[in-house]
């Protein structure tokens, strides 16, 4: 069975560098997209020079590139020459879609704002992602998934009472901002009958929060700022993270029935009639020990036979595993989420990339190409252009492809 393509038909011109944008056209892409990606001359995305590897940095074709722009076509234009300009009006008439994510401003400075490219695409979708958003104050500070990170409260609340703020372990604005702005897109394509053009806005830090509901929502509406809690839920207790014999245990018993089912597989029974923990609100008020408690019990045996146990009397829990472990897990490797590209061209070896976590019909989303090198398929994007073999070297001699 081939992968279900259900933006099949639809091109995204894709302006973007390094995370948010990049991460957005990746789940269009996956999603049957075809995405040109739109690279400046002579360096390209930033990300093609980040990333482990030192020597793909220098190939410009580093990790942080390689993860999010398979089955991408690249175009080197420059956007500041008059040809460049004319060869990327061109691409936007034939382009359901275009994602830029430059300070606010920086596309209406060059003559390619939307204002300007709508008339070359009526119905054409435009969307912008910045750290902050097209309009306000801070529309024009600069932003990174770090700063997102701190300005949104995530970090506050990240860590331990005594440890935090702690950033998360990886670029969560950035790619929550990528995500939002997928679905809104795609949300945009899928109108019926739309003839007119649309403007989507996405500011990574509004996008942080939306995704914050219960912790934003504890302060609107019940007055209670959220406070770092480490490894344990707000919500419920015993739910958090407890040391065993071998290797540490996440549980969520966060129902009656989970609680008393933890404790009988703990051989701890009697902690369900001891009035510190009886009651949901009695066990959120004496965490502390109900933890320490059920550590002793922990203790006893490793993680793996507490997983397994705690699982089948219908008690969430899940060793904490590394990224390496976690992917060599059967339910993982047995879902397709990794795809693989043999001996990519810039790279000289096989490259692997984690697809979007969706299925369609059963089967994970598939692009039919590797990351591309930088401008590889500038000739041929333009001949599609209808450029002729003279106009291009003209166009190659100018500077401005």
């Amino acid at each position: 069975m081939t992968s279900p393509k259900p933006l099949a038909g639809r091109r995204v011109l894709d302006l973007t560098n390094v995370l948010a944008g990049p991460f957005c056209c990746h789940q269009l892409a996956h999603l049957g997209a075809e995405v040109i990606k739109v690279e400046v001359p002579g360096t390209g995305d930033l990300a093609r020079q980040l990333g482990a590897d030192k020597d793909l940095n220098e190939a410009l074709m580093g990790v942080s590139f390689l993860a999010q722009n398979a089955g991408k076509r690249s175009i080197t234009l420059n956007l500041k020459s008059e040809d460049g300009k004319a060869v990327f009006r061109r691409l936007v008439a034939g382009a359901d879609v275009l994602v830029e994510n430059f300070r606010p401003g920086v596309m209406q400075r060059l003559g390619l704002g939307f204002e300007m490219l709508k008339q070359s695409r009526p119905d054409l979708v435009y969307c912008a992602i910045s750290g902050f958003g097209q309009d306000g104050p801070m529309r024009d500070l600069p932003a990174y998934d770090q700063i997102i990170q701190g300005m949104s409260g995530v970090m506050s609340i990240t860590g331990a009472p005594d440890t935090a703020p702690y950033r998360v372990g990886f670029p969560v604005a950035d790619t929550i901002g990528g995500l939002t702005a997928a679905m809104a897109i795609s949300a945009a394509l899928a109108e019926k009958d739309r003839t007119e053009p649309r403007f989507i806005d996405v500011a990574m830090l509004e996008s942080v929060l939306a995704t914050m509901g219960w912790a934003v929502s504890n302060f609107l509406i019940a007055g209670r700022p959220p406070q770092p809690l480490g490894n344990d839920n707000v919500t419920a207790s015993p739910s958090g993270t407890f040391e065993t014999r071998n290797g540490l245990l996440n549980i969520a018993a966060n129902k009656q029935e989970q609680f008393e089912a933890a404790c009988r597989i703990l051989d701890r029974a009697a902690l369900i009639s001891d009035p510190r923990f009886a009651t949901r609100s009695a066990r959120l008020e004496n965490r502390v020990a109900l933890a320490a408690l059920m550590t002793e019990a922990f203790m006893q045996d490793d993680a793996v036979s507490w997983e397994a146990r705690l699982n089948e009397a219908g008690v969430p829990a899940g060793r904490v595993l590394s990224v390496p472990e976690v992917l060599a897990v059967p339910q993982v490797a047995g879902r397709g989420l990794v795809e693989t590209f043999e001996k990519v061209s810039g790279v000289g070896r096989d490259v692997s990339i984690v697809v979007p976590g969706v299925k369609i019909d059963g089967e994970a989303p598939r692009v039919d190409a590797p990351p591309p090198e930088l401008g590889a398929q500038t000739d041929e994007i333009l001949a599609e252009l209808g450029y002729s073999s003279g106009e291009v070297a003209r166009l190659k001699d100018s500077g401005a492809v």
